[in-house]
C-alpha cells in the first residue's frame, strides 16, 4: 500500500463502547481502538467519547493523518442517515434527534456520513466480505438482538424515508412476547440472544427438564442462565439447550423463508456475537426453511458467516465513505 492511498475512519458506536479503526479502500483494517461510551448521561458527553474515539485512532497512524478522506460513523437504529441524526436507539438515551455528522464535521472538516450498524456491516461484506461478487446481499446480525442490512446493486437500501431493513422487528406470531419496540412476536423477541436465554430460563422454571450441564454453568441458579451458557451446555450436551437452540432454529427458518419470499437475495450473510452459534444450525435451518418459503429454488441460496465478525462497525463505516465517494 502506497503511503498516499486513502485512508477512511471507521466509528462505530454502541450502548457501552466507542470503537474506531483506520481502514484502507480495499477493505483492510490497519489499526483499531476502543473507548467507554458514557450513553446514560447527557449528548456532550456521548460526543466527547466520539471525539476521544477518533482522536485515539489518528494517533495510532500519525504519519498517514493526512490521508484520511472521510469518517464513516454507524450507530443502532434508528437514525436519519439522510440527515446525519441519531434518532432515539434504545442503548443511546443521551441522544435524541442529535446532529452527530454536523458536529462531527465541525470538528474535523472531513466529509462525515452516518448509518445505522446493521446497513453499513451489510454494505462492508457486500463490498470486501462474505458477500462480494452478489448484486443483491440480504445480511443479518444476531446477538442481544436481530439487525438486518439489504443491499442492491452494491447500495443500501434505505426505503423512502431512511428506516428500511427493520428486519428483527417483523413479527412471526401476534400472539408472541413483547417486544421492546412496542410489537409483539417479533423474530427478535423470539430468537436473539436475551430471547434464548428468557425461554431456557421458563422451560427450567416450569420444571422437569433435564439440564445438568446448563444448571452447573449457573452455580444451580436459573435465573442466572444466558445465552452464552445455553451455547455452552449444549456443546456439553445439555438436552434441555439443545431443544431450546433446535426451537431458535427452527424460528429462524419461519422468518428466513419470509424474508426470502419477500428478497430472494443472491447470498445471506449471518453476522453478530451469535453467528458461530447460528451457523452451526444451519444445516437444521436450510432443511425448514422450504416449508415456510414459497419460493420452490429457495434451497439454492447460500448462507455464509460474515468475514469481519466484531469488526463489522469499523469496516462498515469504511465502507460508507468509499460508496459516498463513488456516488
Amino acid at each position: 500500500m502506497r503511503s498516499t492511498d486513502p485512508l477512511y475512519l471507521g466509528v462505530d458506536i454502541g450502548g457501552t463502547k466507542v470503537a474506531a479503526g483506520l481502514v484502507t479502500s480495499r477493505g483492510e483494517i490497519l489499526s483499531k481502538v476502543r473507548v467507554p461510551m458514557p450513553s446514560r448521561e447527557d449528548a456532550a458527553a456521548g460526543l466527547r467519547a466520539v471525539e476521544k474515539a477518533i482522536d485515539a485512532a489518528f494517533a495510532t497512524e500519525p504519519a498517514r493523518h493526512a490521508s484520511v478522506a472521510g469518517i464513516g460513523i454507524v450507530s443502532p437504529g434508528p437514525v436519519d442517515p439522510r440527515l446525519g441524526l441519531i434518532v432515539n436507539p434504545g442503548n443511546l438515551p443521551c441522544w435524541r434527534n442529535y446532529p452527530l455528522v454536523t458536529e462531527i464535521k465541525k470538528s474535523r472538516g472531513l466529509p462525515t456520513i452516518l448509518d445505522n450498524d446493521a446497513n453499513a456491516a451489510a454494505l462492508a461484506e457486500a463490498r470486501w466480505g462474505a458477500g462480494a461478487g452478489c448484486s443483491s446481499v440480504f445480511y443479518v446480525t444476531i446477538g442481544t438482538g436481530i439487525g438486518v442490512g439489504i443491499i442492491l446493486n452494491g447500495t443500501i437500501y434505505h426505503g423512502r424515508t431512511g428506516a428500511a431493513g427493520e428486519g428483527g422487528h417483523v413479527s412471526i406470531d401476534y400472539n408472541g412476547p413483547a417486544c421492546p419496540c412496542g410489537k409483539r412476536g417479533c423474530i427478535e423477541a423470539l430468537a436473539a440472544g436475551p430471547a434464548v436465554a428468557r425461554r431456557t430460563r421458563e422451560r427450567l422454571g416450569a420444571g422437569g427438564a433435564e439440564a445438568k450441564a446448563l444448571l452447573a454453568l449457573a452455580d444451580g441458579d436459573p435465573a442466572t442462565v444466558t445465552a452464552e451458557m445455553v451455547a455452552k451446555a449444549w456443546r456439553d450436551g445439555d438436552p434441555l439447550a439443545a431443544a431450546i437452540l433446535e426451537e431458535t432454529a427452527d424460528l429462524l427458518a419461519i422468518w428466513l423463508g419470509n424474508m426470502i419470499d419477500l428478497f430472494d437475495p443472491d447470498v445471506i450473510v449471518v453476522g453478530g456475537g451469535m453467528s458461530e452459534l447460528i451457523c452451526a444450525w444451519l444445516g437444521r435451518i436450510r432443511l425448514q426453511i422450504p416449508k415456510w418459503s414459497v419460493n420452490s429454488r429457495c434451497g439454492e441460496i447460500p448462507f455464509v458467516r460474515a468475514q469481519y465478525g466484531e469488526d463489522s462497525g469499523i469496516a462498515g463505516g469504511a465502507a460508507l465513505c468509499v460508496s459516498m465517494n463513488a456516488r
